[in-house]
């Protein structure tokens, strides 16, 4: 525990202690004025209840074990008042363990069937008020006994998801054994009879607040005969007859509040309505297309009474209500809250208007109805603010969500509206919303972190985020023990990850570790907050400091855990994500090794390419081509099946999406630099979905299939494969018009390297006719690949500044050249020994085009600056390239382009010997 209270002077447990009165709008210091030891156990017993009060549950039970007498005050009936088990896996056996708390237990939310089933167990005969939601699958039987159970019963609340399995014969159950109800919400029912409403009527007379909302027939008739109801929600329920409800509601002798929101109630009815009932104040029928679409409807003429619809200025409408007409504005919500003199009436109205406004701007913001964005932008965002500040705490969680809802545009690509973001941010939204996530309640801390995950995904937001505290709060909660806040919190960091700015703060307050700690203690139980928790540590990974961070926290195991054992799509693709992120920093940290050293990580991933789900199978593939440029790494990736795996993978994204085919193709590429396994890609069919990639029409997929189908035309075999196979032609196109000038030169020298001579020994296996066949074929495309090689070098020469080079050896003649002739990517590339004697042994090849493009390939890889040029250097003056480029700069018969391009690389040559003397 790291709350401290100050010590109290006097001892007697009667004094009271000044304690926060309200734990949601900040922490009072409540820290000793000295570094003295506080002995809690002299607390007044009183305080010891406060600081109870204040805590969750959980926290609660954790810390009534700490001795024999806070046991005995955790055990204080004014704890057990309310309970909240939704973030709860209750069953029978839990709510039995907790039934001697719950003797005085009036209040009670729960989530789902199960729990439902177990509220009989926990013996609270004096419950008042039970308030449930995921109820889809909760049944009559269920109901039945709960309310069979609790004939003091209140409040009973089933929503907002739809109660699917309820039927009109628990609810006639629940006016029968409940004749103390006050209010009755239910969502989504299928037929609410005549029947069941008189029984109602009968046997509650103090039923006052009735919402059927989202029902599918509702007897409008029989809702005429409750003359208790004060308050009457019908939002979202469909079929209903609105002539029966204008002649008969109207009479309701009692009715103060009607809720029609979100149905097809036309203006007549509402014009009736409001004009016929002498009770009636409010009347809500927000987002009613049907009484929108009349232009000419006008609500001035119906003094006393208020409309709140989109069309209507909502804030001055509640105004209205006010005796004391200063109340305008905004901030009215506020106003009526801090009143001095309560008005008990307004009280009732006011607190019903904050609960069907929070209802249906939630339901509205899921369904997104196209035409709402001025609404939203005048007024919607305003209205959630002020309602996350209700002191109902349904209301603020509502409220939460409905920020959070309202600004997505797209689930699957997480794009969110920043206009509407930014109107929540302007309105002083990021402060409320933080301020709620450190609410002591978890259910707030859950949707008000959802609510600043989503609002995150605009940078703005997120910027001004992290000005106010919000990483350090996120990462707190994603340390919670309930679950749900910890997947709220790891989603808001996975958002947040996203900017560069952000990455290192994240670390700094300890997020790398709760959220690699959240894979271990959730890794049984929750496909969301691993997903996300996976998610935001790729998105860190990515970062070389972070990274390491990610690493030493235990990031690589609980990946490669969640790589080898998840079922679940989502955590699978994140999972190979920040694998392949971590394994992306290879020059400047060891993470790359430790990858490919975990146990299973390999094979993992290589399973993961045969995935089902294209997310997952273009991560996987990316992974290990990042983890291939180890050379360890590439050997075992074989031995894993990794070769079989990744053709397989080839042959099936022609109809894929970009970034799976250029990962797919990449991998191959990574692989291939091994010789062994670019023979094994070649037998296995590699060369024909490479050659099918490198007509692709994207950038990227060109690169790295142009790359791959060098490697393997270093191999005379696969060189023959590929001619054979069409692969000339796709050569040719991606050497003359790719936009990349990566893959304009890679498939330069895989051309090259096919027509240097080696493959001529393979294609002259065979009778005498099929080699006389195969060599004019073979000549026909020597010529074509001769032609457009020569095209391609010719594009990075300039016949002035190569005058110049060649009429004098000053330096500078040389380094125009060299930066006109210089790919900036190519510095990147790191050779082996055999590839480059290949290229120095080209400098001797008869053909002036391949010495010429040899000469400009070993400048790509030696110019200095180059992330491999002192590697390459080596390599050639241990093959003696020196003497060679010395005799091609010198031999009268050779073209001017490769004679100057000799002699800049025979520059640079000198540069790292110098450099690397120093």
């Amino acid at each position: 525990m790291n709350r401290r209270v100050r010590r109290k002077v006097a001892k007697k447990s009667k004094e009271k202690v000044g304690v926060p009165g309200n734990p949601e709008i900040g922490d009072a210091d409540l820290c000793p004025d000295s570094n003295e030891d506080v002995d809690w156990t002299s607390l007044p017993d009183d305080t010891v209840i406060q600081l109870f009060s204040c805590l969750n549950y959980r926290d609660r039970a954790s810390l009534s074990s700490t001795c024999k007498i806070w046991r005995v005050l955790g055990l204080s009936s004014c704890l057990w008042t309310s309970l909240d088990l939704r973030a709860h896996k209750c069953d029978p056996a839990m709510a039995v363990s907790l039934a001697y708390r719950c003797v005085n237990l009036q209040k009670l939310r729960f989530r789902g069937a199960e729990c439902a089933d177990a509220i009989i167990h926990l013996q609270a005969r004096n419950l008042r008020e039970i308030s449930g939601d995921y109820c889809r699958k909760i049944t009559d039987a269920t109901l039945s006994m709960i309310v069979a159970r609790h004939e003091a019963l209140e409040t009973l609340q089933l929503g907002p998801d739809f109660c699917e399995r309820i039927s009109s014969d628990a609810i006639k159950a629940t006016a029968f054994c409940c004749p103390k109800l006050k209010k009755l919400r239910l969502s989504g029912l299928r037929d609410v009879s005549a029947e069941v409403i008189n029984a109602l009527a009968k046997h509650c007379p103090n039923l006052i607040d009735i919402g059927l909302l989202d029902c599918l027939k509702v007897d409008e008739v029989a809702l005429g005969n409750v003359v208790s109801v004060l308050f009457l929600s019908v939002a979202g329920t469909s079929n209903m007859k609105w002539g029966v409800v204008s002649h008969l509601w109207h009479k309701l002798p009692k009715l103060i509040g009607l809720d029609v929101s979100r149905t097809d109630i036309g203006p007549s009815a509402v014009s009736r309505l409001l004009s016929l009932s002498p009770s009636l104040k409010v009347l809500c029928a927000m987002n009613c297309p049907v009484l929108e679409e009349d232009n000419t409807f006008s609500v001035n003429k119906y003094k006393g009474k208020l409309l709140l619809a989109l069309f209507t200025d909502i804030f001055k409408g509640l105004a209205s209500l006010f005796a004391d007409t200063t109340k305008t504005g905004k901030n009215v919500l506020l106003d009526w809250r801090n009143l001095k003199t309560k008005d008990k009436n307004l009280d009732e109205i006011m607190t019903w208007l904050e609960w069907i406004l929070s209802h249906t701007l939630l339901r509205t913001a899921e369904s997104n109805p196209q035409g709402l964005d001025a609404f939203w932008l005048k007024q919607g965002a305003t209205i959630l603010l002020s309602l996350m500040q209700s002191s109902q705490e349904e209301v603020q969680e509502r409220a939460a969500t409905g920020l959070a809802t309202f600004v997505v545009i797209d689930d699957e690509n997480a794009s969110i509206d920043c206009g509407r973001a930014e109107a929540v941010m302007r309105d002083g939204g990021i402060r409320l919303l933080l301020n709620l996530a450190k609410s002591w309640r978890e259910g707030l801390q859950s949707e008000a972190a959802k609510a600043i995950a989503n609002l995150s995904v605009n940078a703005n937001v997120a910027k001004a985020v992290a000005e106010e505290g919000g990483i350090q709060i996120l990462a707190g909660l994603a340390s919670s023990m309930n679950r749900l806040v910890a997947e709220e919190a790891a989603g808001g960091l996975w958002n947040l990850s996203v900017g560069e700015e952000h990455k290192g703060a994240i670390a700094e307050a300890g997020g790398v570790k709760a959220l690699v700690d959240l894979i271990f203690k959730w890794f049984s139980g929750g496909d969301g907050v691993l997903e996300r928790a996976a998610g935001a540590l790729a998105n860190l990974a990515a970062d070389d400091k972070c990274s390491m961070e990610v690493a030493l926290a235990g990031g690589v195991h609980a990946l490669v855990m969640l790589a080898r054992n998840c079922k679940f799509d989502g955590v699978q693709e994140q999972a190979a994500r920040a694998l392949a992120n971590l394994a992306a920093h290879g020059d400047s940290n060891t993470n790359n090794a430790a990858v490919g050293q975990e146990a299973g990580a390999l094979e993992a991933l290589v399973q993961l390419t045969r995935s089902l789900h294209e997310g997952v199978r273009q991560e996987a593939a990316g992974a290990l081509w990042n983890l291939s440029f180890d050379d360890r790494n590439r050997e075992a990736i074989a031995a894993a099946g990794g070769v079989e795996a990744l053709v397989a993978l080839a042959q099936s994204c022609a109809n894929a999406s970009p970034g799976l085919q250029e990962r797919a193709a990449g991998a191959l590429w990574g692989l291939s630099v091994s010789e062994a396994n670019s023979i094994a890609i070649g037998r296995e069919g590699g060369v024909v979905p490479l050659i099918a990639l490198a007509r692709s029409e994207t950038e990227d997929v060109h690169e790295t299939a142009a790359g791959a189908l060098w490697n393997l035309a270093f191999n005379p075999g696969n060189a023959l494969r590929i001619v054979e196979e069409g692969g000339v032609p796709a050569l040719v196109d991606l050497c003359s018009s790719s936009v990349s000038k990566m893959a304009r030169f890679m498939a330069a020298l895989a051309l090259a390297y096919m027509f240097d001579g080696r493959m001529d020994e393979f294609a002259l296996i065979g009778t005498s006719t099929e080699s006389t066949s195969k060599s004019a074929n073979l000549d026909g495309a020597r010529r074509m690949a001769l032609k457009h090689i020569e095209a391609f070098v010719l594009t990075f020469s300039d016949p002035q500044s190569f005058a110049t080079a060649a009429a004098s050896s000053a330096p500078a003649a040389l380094a125009q050249v060299t930066e006109r002739a210089r790919i900036q990517e190519a510095g990147h590339l790191r050779c082996s020994g055999a590839e480059i004697g290949r290229f120095v042994a080209m400098l001797r090849n008869p053909s002036s085009i391949l010495k010429a493009c040899a000469a400009f390939a070993l400048l790509q890889f030696t110019v200095p600056g180059g992330r491999h040029a002192l590697h390459h250097a080596s390599l050639m003056q241990s093959a003696g390239a020196a003497r060679v480029l010395r005799a091609a700069a010198a031999a009268a018969t050779a073209p001017l382009e490769a004679k100057i391009f000799a002699r800049i690389v025979l520059r640079n040559l000198e540069y790292h010997h110098i450099e690397s003397s120093i």
